[in-house]
């Protein structure tokens, strides 16, 4: 069945509003992406944390509605939700079922991260090589797919350890990606954390599809007790980073590896100084203005 998409691009402070208006009205779904991204590949999807904001300073919303929504009807409705949207900022059109679907399976191919480790879509059968690690995954279900500078990061370092019969802790699972990872390079068990529950759903559905879903352990924060893992890796933001160490420490196991990432350039030399209290060894890495530190907990 065919959906009317409406696509409308907003300042960052606005789009709240927009949504909670668009919500209000019927919408499916709404995703977000950076408006100023001038190639499809740099228009990564943002998975904002409870009330957290994007981080792009203009926005594209797209909506997805029910193929009998009445577009005229639609527009006047938002302008009176939004009186200072203008006609002119809406787009509309007709998306047949297989044009969705499509859009992101052809934007999301098969990745290598380090020396053996590679991700693929559920739709793609990965080749039978001994020698390399796949991981089957929907990146429809939540954030986390490989194609975000900061997921890459956590990947590549993850590829780099020797993680056999070890446990992990992976703090903001997302799609449960880095944790089921993890697993299929070696890990004995890991724990994925995360405020939202769709991600542990997605989580738990990508490590059914992985064959490791009875090595995974997954906990709204509230319910995760700081047990020593052998390994720890969080990917968030610099903000609950900051707040979080003292708790991250306190999951770490002396001489345990671990990573953070989800830190803009600049971000950096806060969490280093912040972190130094507890880890040593730390080392910086970069990809596309993104950060990502890593080093071991003090023994």
């Amino acid at each position: 069945m065919p959906w009317l998409e409406l696509s409308l691009v907003v300042r960052i402070e606005q789009q709240p509003r927009v949504e909670t208006a668009l919500e209000d009205l019927g919408a499916l779904s709404i995703t977000l992406r950076d408006a100023d991204a001038e190639t499809p590949d740099e228009q990564a999807i943002f998975e904002p944390g409870v009330g957290e904001l994007p981080l792009w300073p203009t926005i594209t919303l797209n909506a997805l509605f029910d193929e009998h929504t009445d577009h005229r009807g639609l527009a006047e409705a938002l302008g009176e939700l939004l009186p200072w949207l203008q006609p002119d900022q809406l787009l509309f059109r007709e998306v047949a079922d297989q044009d969705w679907v499509r859009a992101w399976m052809d934007q999301y191919q098969p990745m290598p991260f380090g020396r053996r480790l590679w991700i693929y879509p559920w739709n793609i059968e990965p080749p039978q090589d001994q020698d390399l690690v796949t991981v089957r995954l929907d990146p429809g279900l939540a954030f986390g797919s490989g194609t975000h500078p900061t997921t890459a990061l956590c990947l590549e370092w993850l590829d780099g350890l020797d993680l056999a019969g070890r446990t992990l802790t992976d703090f903001g699972c997302g799609s449960g990606v880095l944790a089921i990872a993890a697993l299929k390079l070696g890990a004995a068990h890991a724990i994925g954390v995360d405020n939202d529950p769709q991600a542990l759903t997605a989580s738990a559905d990508n490590a059914a599809r992985n064959g490791v879903a009875e090595r995974l352990a997954l906990y709204l924060p509230e319910d995760f007790v700081t047990e020593g893992s052998d390994v720890f890796v969080a990917n968030i933001l610099a903000g609950p980073l900051g707040e979080l160490a003292p708790t991250f420490a306190a999951a770490a196991k002396p001489g345990a590896p671990f990573a953070i990432s989800g830190i803009l350039a600049g971000q950096q030399d806060e969490l280093l100084l912040r972190y130094a209290a507890w880890f040593d060894q730390l080392q910086v890495a970069s990809r596309e203005g993104w950060v990502r530190i890593s080093g071991r907990r003090r023994t």
